[in-house]
């Protein structure tokens, strides 16, 4: 399948979630991660979820690093749609974000992180066995991690399609992919 179709396939898989099954799956999700090794880990890039596109309770993650973790530095992305490119900011809480026009909560200012990554949490429709994974296609998390040496993680609620068919040179794949059911390593 290529990615337009997964993409098609998805959001309505998506859309036929409940709040309920949000909340749950989000909780598999993060206790799953809570199992990850996080030695090392100095700073977590964390996408901050669509709501509207029912996207993973990423705040759940924010909120189990900050109260066991603190000494790993959260940051959050903030995109530039005219350059297509991605900014990542400290995370300062909640009250710091506010929605752009695509409903994107980011943040409203604060301190640039312009150091080292050393794991992102990728948001995705769907992925494949081999690690690739179909976004909203317009490549922001592609351009980001490209050449980045990190650990890259993706959240999905389903599991894997079988394959992505129309792959190419700037997709990068993921290291592994977290869904409620188990965590996939490519």
């Amino acid at each position: 399948m290529t990615k337009a179709e997964i993409r098609k396939k998805a959001v309505v898989q998506r859309r036929g979630l409940s709040e309920e099954e949000i909340a749950v799956y989000s909780q598999r999700l993060l206790s799953h991660f809570t199992s990850f090794n996080l030695t090392g880990v100095h700073t977590i890039h964390v996408f901050l979820p669509i709501a509207e596109q029912k996207e993973p309770d990423t705040f759940l993650f924010i909120d189990w690093l900050a109260r066991l973790h603190p000494e790993i530095r959260i940051i959050v992305p903030k995109a530039d749609f005219e350059t297509a490119l991605m900014h990542n900011y400290v995370y300062t809480g909640r009250e710091g974000l506010l929605k752009n026009i695509y409903k994107i909560l980011e943040p409203a200012g604060g301190e640039l992180h312009t150091g080292a990554v050393d794991m992102v949490l990728v948001p995705m429709l769907a992925f494949d066995l081999r690690g690739y994974r179909a976004g909203y296609g317009k490549g922001f998390y592609d351009r980001f991690l490209q050449g980045l040496d990190t650990r890259k993680i993706g959240l999905s609620f389903f599991g894997p399609v079988e394959e992505i068919d129309d792959i190419n040179v700037h997709d990068v794949a993921l290291d592994c992919c977290i869904t409620p059911e188990k965590v996939y390593y490519f």
